[in-house]
């Protein structure tokens, strides 16, 4: 796995390296035409003139990137990331390696700043979080020859490494237990639908409630903030025929959404049962404690980052399954109240 050096560039545009060297710096010894089409090439393959020393030299960066595609708000505030980030830093921090982060608005953002990073001799791999469906970084990522680990899956990760854990078999064992203590009105306040673990939950959650006949079982969408996990609770609440169970997707929506309820006078878990995905302390800092789906977080971090530095040293290293979050009943879930 090499990054794209001066003598790529040459190669391409079918000059000498002098000739590349003149185009990238803006010198005189070439015409316009080849200058133009030297640079369209460079900027092609991901090479950047100003990193030619470092890229030539073959120099580890002894660092690796995550760029995330959230707001920086969400991330101060959502545990995941950073229980995900002190799993990743404990492991690379015994390596003697570094994590460079980057916040970034979309994903071809994401996939510039890679190109750049991996041009410039930032860093020796990247992690990729939030995979979506027939996520255009996967193709990008193994076009510079990168390496990277998806943390996410399974599929959809084409030929990266990826670390994964089965959503699916958790959200059923959570509807199931909610069945068993008699809710048969079951929603769920789910993540962004654009993301891939947001999809496996969303299928599984309808096909157990289809299994077990919860005619009435309903999904609405939500950005994992506080306040738009508050705003789906208050819909779900007002209508007619409210759910007496909501599985929210991560701790800080079903705190929200503790407050709602309690703010529209419903007691829980007398008149609705509350589950939060990702325990956290979060969940058990509030009256009532959270019934909550948790995993180790930071040993999951941690076995990424592992399999990061395996494929930097050209080791084989596939799709590993992590832990599966397990259900920790609370104070917030019990059988709903007769009406």
């Amino acid at each position: 796995m090499k990054r794209p050096t001066i003598a790529d560039v040459a190669r391409r545009a079918g000059v000498s390296k002098g000739a590349v060297s003149y185009a990238l710096n803006g010198q005189p010894g070439v015409s316009e035409a080849t200058r133009q089409r030297i640079l369209a090439i460079a900027a092609e393959i991901g090479f950047s003139p100003s990193s030619a020393a470092r890229a030539l030299s073959g120099a580890s960066a002894n660092a690796v990137g995550l760029a995330l595609c959230r707001p920086a708000r969400i991330l101060g505030i959502e545990p995941f990331f950073m229980e995900l980030i002190s799993g990743v830093e404990a492991e690379l921090s015994a390596r003697s390696y570094a994590l460079t982060l980057q916040v970034v608005a979309d994903p071809d953002a994401e996939i510039a700043v890679y190109r750049r990073w991996w041009a410039e001799r930032r860093v020796d791999g990247v992690f990729v979080c939030d995979l979506r469906t027939d996520d255009r970084r996967v193709p990008a990522l193994e076009e510079l020859q990168l390496p990277a680990v998806v943390i996410g899956g399974p599929g959809h990760t084409g030929g990266l490494a990826h670390v994964w854990s089965d959503d699916a078999t958790a959200l059923v064992e959570t509807v199931e237990y909610l069945v068993a203590l008699g809710h048969r009105r079951i929603a769920r306040v789910g993540g962004l639908p654009s993301l891939l673990h947001t999809e496996v939950r969303s299928d599984a959650f309808t096909e157990v409630c289809a299994r077990l006949g919860l005619d009435e079982s309903v999904t609405v969408w939500s950005d994992y903030t506080g306040e738009e996990g508050a705003r789906a609770t208050r819909r779900l609440l007002s209508s007619p025929h409210r759910p007496t169970a909501v599985i929210y997707d991560n701790d800080v929506m079903a705190v929200a959404g503790l407050s709602v309820a309690q703010e529209m006078g419903l007691t829980v878990p007398g008149d609705l049962s509350i589950v939060a995905w990702d325990d956290s302390p979060l969940c058990q800092l509030v009256h009532p404690p959270l019934t909550a789906l948790g995993r180790d977080i930071p040993a999951y971090g941690a076995h990424a980052a592992r399999q990061l530095l395996q494929v930097i040293a050209g080791e084989p290293v596939s799709g590993v399954q992590g832990e599966t979050a397990h259900l920790t009943p609370r104070g917030s879930t019990a059988p709903p109240r007769a009406r």
